[in-house]
């Protein structure tokens, strides 16, 4: 399985350290961020990754070409590493996806992983529970949050997201009933069927998002949201899973904590 870890954002929440840095290579003790995602999934037996830049790109690919336990091809003892260029446009985590296309076609399944993301999560267990059918699979967890989304309690399809503080909510259909539905938090963590381009593809064609960009721009989250009453696209609840988002400069102790405890 491939896998693509989504490090091309400001990181403005971590100001000033983003200021002369990306966020990918922000340290958490004493290793930068997408160290700490490649050797996760290394660890849960991915040797080939896909990583998009924009801010400070050029650091982040200095960075990858001085690591000797990486490679840009496939070497035997090292992981393959190549970047999804995004220095024109940001294009947030849907359209990121689709700008990787050539990377991640033929593949069959590929892990996403947000570069900010510390967890104890077992990744090979999490790929063990996709059905081969599904066009998605999200890890989820019961942890406390301000936005949770929604999904049948009995085939945990996604049925909707839901923002607790503001009261705004996106349901799958008229039939759906929030109050009937499993409330759990995105992990930033989930697997694609790499049938996911194409189907992206029309959705984009449709929404008239190629008309001023050879890539749309939208967000991973719309997409689900907009067709999870189409395709399969399942939650799998991690019980008892640690996370640490990295999005502030004062979760940046909570993740040092963090880290040393696992």
């Amino acid at each position: 399985m491939k896998a693509m870890i989504f490090a091309a954002g400001l990181g403005t929440r971590l100001k000033p350290l983003t200021d002369t840095l990306p966020k990918a290579l922000v340290p958490v003790c004493g290793r930068p961020l997408i160290e700490l995602t490649l050797k996760k999934l290394q660890d849960a037996g991915i040797d080939e990754a896909v990583v998009n830049v924009h801010h400070f790109a050029d650091k982040i690919e200095d960075w990858i070409s001085r690591q000797d336990w990486i490679s840009p091809v496939r070497t035997e003892g090292k992981m393959s590493v190549r970047v999804s260029d995004e220095r024109k446009l940001l294009l947030e985590t849907g359209g990121a996806v689709l700008h990787a296309r050539r990377h991640l076609e033929g593949c069959g399944h590929f892990l996403i992983h947000n570069v900010d993301i510390l967890s104890d999560c077992d990744l090979r267990w999490f790929i063990s529970q996709v059905q081969p059918h599904a066009l998605a699979t999200l890890l989820v967890s019961r942890r406390k949050s301000s936005r949770y989304l929604l999904f049948d309690p009995d085939t945990m399809k996604l049925q909707g997201w839901m923002n607790e503080k503001t009261g705004e909510m996106r349901l799958a259909g008229p039939y759906v009933r929030e109050d009937e539905c499993l409330k759990l938090a995105f992990s930033g963590i989930h697997v694609m069927s790499d049938q996911v381009l194409e189907v992206m593809d029309r959705y984009a064609v449709t929404h008239g998002m190629y008309i001023a960009s050879d890539t749309p721009r939208f967000p991973v989250m719309d997409f689900y949201l907009d067709m999870c009453h189409l395709f399969e696209i399942y939650g799998v609840c991690a019980e008892n899973l640690n996370l640490v988002d990295v999005g502030k400069l004062d979760t940046l102790s909570k993740a040092e904590e963090f880290l040393k405890s696992i």
